[in-house]
């Protein structure tokens, strides 16, 4: 389904982007394209890849002219441009709503107007339950893919579907590269709190999470991946021991907007959830806005099940942790 298509990734200079490209630069893909505003990056990119079938945009996904330039002739878009630092996004929330929920609804009405076949928008844990802007806007930016999945018609051609997922490790601005730095260093690493709980993917799995998203999708849908998870204390030790060296922690509490766990899933959601073994699919809500004919049937089932999060999913221990550690390039490079 690739063989000749051009792909566009908006925010494709991050880690994500690059993960696409190691995925894809030897299949049989026309073109890809990498839409962002950081142009050291791109550059930085273009030296190391040095392949002709990987082009570069630089633009905002805030303006709508420049996603207009880099979507024409597109045929399937991974939509990853973000704002995603939880204490940036606290302290400047509008930034976070003009890229995340304005940004995304130009991509959308972008590619619907060029006809683009497949849209699959990356969202995040944060936008479960949110209690941070980052979380909110993204919430919001599901919310505007998922309304317009619905709202198109099924002549348009145009498919836009999301994915929603917990902790990639290693990625750009993760707690990760930050302790390996300090631990190189001689530091104590610093921990929020040591019970603290995350999701723990791999960019892998991330792509393969979009991949089955583009493969399975139907305008509305939201797809999560199952996920284990681990204790920042039991993270903390997976990299002290992997660098071979002794635990040494500073506890420095909670930063802004920063929740005790995560969770991917709404008892809401999972009470319509289509469960397929390692993912959960989400559909859109079909029903329309004359609400009077659903006050005699509401949805019982709600009160059977528990959010999906964190702190009840399969837990990993510490050699479990060190094993998915060892995935990342950054540990290879040890």
């Amino acid at each position: 389904m690739f063989k000749d298509k051009v792909l566009l990734i908006t925010g494709g200079t991050g880690s994500f982007g690059n993960a696409v490209l190691k995925r894809f630069l030897n299949s049989d893909l026309k073109e890809i394209r990498i839409f962002s505003r950081d142009e050291k990056k791109q550059d930085d990119m273009r030296h190391e890849l040095k392949s002709s079938r990987v082009k570069f945009y630089i633009g905002d996904v805030r303006e709508r002219s420049s996603v207009d330039n880099a979507m024409d002739g597109v045929d399937y878009v991974f939509h990853a441009a973000a704002l995603k630092q939880v204490p940036s996004c606290e302290f400047f929330p509008l930034e976070a709503v003009r890229t995340n929920v304005l940004g995304t609804e130009n991509v959308l009405q972008s590619a619907i107007a060029n006809k683009v076949k497949n849209v699959i928008v990356l969202s995040t844990d944060k936008a479960c339950y949110p209690i941070n802007a980052m979380g909110i806007s993204k919430a919001m930016m599901e919310k505007v893919a998922i309304a317009k999945g619905r709202s198109i018609s099924e002549d348009s051609g145009t498919v836009i579907c999301c994915t929603r997922y917990g902790n990639v490790m290693g990625s750009r601005g993760s707690v990760i590269p930050l302790w390996l730095d300090q631990i190189k260093a001689g530091k104590k690493i610093t921990i929020t709190d040591p019970n603290m709980t995350r999701f723990m993917m791999t960019l892998e799995d991330a792509v393969d999470l979009v991949l089955f998203a583009f493969n399975n999708g139907k305008n509305g849908d939201l797809f999560i991946q199952k996920a284990p998870a681990a204790t920042l204390e039991v993270l903390s030790k997976a990299l002290h021991e992997l660098c071979d060296k002794q635990e040494a922690i500073e506890i420095i509490g909670t930063r802004h907007g920063e929740k005790f766990y995560e969770s991917l899933v709404t008892r809401e959601e999972l009470a319509k959830s289509h469960d397929l073994g390692d993912y959960y699919r989400i559909p859109c809500d079909g029903r329309d806005l004359n609400y009077d004919k659903y006050f005699v049937e509401g949805e019982e089932k709600v009160a059977e099940f528990d959010d999906y999060h964190s702190h009840n999913t399969r837990r990993l221990n510490v050699e479990e942790m060190k094993e998915m550690l060892l995935k990342l390039d950054i540990i290879k490079a040890l």
